[in-house]
């Protein structure tokens, strides 16, 4: 007779894996209304602090590495791939829990938005810019929105321990 802890553990995690799929295809939908409504450098300012701008960013956050001569590329995205398949791993053992396999999918949503953005563009799309008083923050996009957030989530789950609610039931697998 077959055990149904398989199909358990998939119910348990479905949530967060739908989760991980929205942040991903809503991330291509708002990049696909830039690239269909702005040329690259194009800007327009939207309050006196936040404008939409098309950017290609080849590096990391922060352009990181933007400068070398695309080798970045795949090294960026082997790197998402694997941090996904980590963190999809983290999801499966933490399943009972709510904080953390929530903060994976957001974390996976995110990389996988952005590489699908290096394999297909060649550099990740990133149209949200901020500034104030000459300041300026680097330009950004959904997916690394849902990459910080869902890193904020997991330091803290790792910090402070499992929230109200987010105890594995008593005699539930880990």
């Amino acid at each position: 007779m077959s055990s149904p802890a398989p199909r358990n553990a998939l119910a348990l995690m479905l949530p967060w894996l739908v989760l991980a799929v929205l942040v991903g295809v809503l991330d291509q939908v708002t990049k696909q209304l830039v690239l269909a409504n702005l040329h690259r450098g194009e800007m327009i300012p939207v309050t006196g602090f936040f404008d939409l701008v098309l950017v290609y960013n080849t590096g990391a956050a922060f352009s990181f590495l933007a400068e070398h001569s695309g080798w970045q590329r795949w090294f960026f995205t082997v790197l998402a791939l694997a941090i996904s398949a980590w963190l999809l791993a983290l999801m499966h053992h933490h399943r009972h829990e709510k904080l953390l396999p929530a903060a994976f999918a957001l974390i996976i949503g995110g990389a996988l938005g952005n590489v699908y953005d290096r394999i297909v563009h060649g550099a990740v799309v990133d149209f949200l810019h901020f500034h104030y008083a000459g300041w300026s923050w680097p330009a950004f996009n959904l997916a690394d929105s849902a990459i910080t957030v869902g890193v904020v989530m997991m330091l803290w789950g790792q910090l402070f321990g499992p929230s109200t609610g987010d105890q594995p039931r008593p005699g539930a697998p880990s």
